[in-house]
């Protein structure tokens, strides 16, 4: 669905998780989010905090994580929408996570904010024209398409939904 060429083969784990099913990027953004939220708002509250080993993420510092992600995934789509040509930095997502305070948040709250986030994921990928999703600029030295983004955002969550499933269920 994607060709190879335009996001570097470490992402492909997470576009393989989305680019099988023959559906748009809008379609994955609204399926992987609905996924998400009925399984995340479902839990117990006694999981909301847990971590399945020491030193790896708790549940509210994984969904901030996705958070985080989605809106870096979101700007570097904007610019490379807008045919912006700057080099644009990678980030480090442990300390995203360092300095996220999620564990200090309401975990409902982390699940509102994803919501709103992806809406707004969506209404920016429907205003972008079948010209713009090709656009192709370099985030963390390396190339990747608006479109290549858009399926990554949903692949990257599916990816933590799978986590979750594996990990902290």
């Amino acid at each position: 669905m994607i060709p190879k060429n335009e996001y570097n083969p470490y992402f492909e784990q997470y576009i393989q998780l989305v680019s099988k099913n023959n559906k748009s990027i809008i379609e994955n953004l609204e399926n992987s989010q609905n996924q998400f939220d009925t399984i995340l708002r479902n839990l117990p509250k006694e999981k909301h905090s847990f971590s399945y080993a020491e030193g790896k993420w708790t549940l509210k510092e994984l969904i901030q994580h996705v958070i985080d992600t989605e809106r870096i995934f979101c700007y570097r789509a904007l610019c490379f929408a807008r045919n912006d040509k700057a080099l644009l930095p990678g980030f480090d997502q442990d300390v995203f996570v360092n300095y996220g305070n999620a564990n200090q948040l309401n975990y409902f709250d982390l699940l509102d904010e994803m919501a709103v986030l992806r809406k707004s994921t969506i209404q920016m990928y429907k205003s972008f024209s079948q010209e713009a999703l090709l656009r192709i600029g370099t985030a963390s030295n390396n190339k990747i398409s608006v479109r290549a983004l858009g399926y990554l955002s949903s692949g990257h969550q599916l990816h933590h939904l799978n986590v979750i499933k594996q990990r902290y269920l």
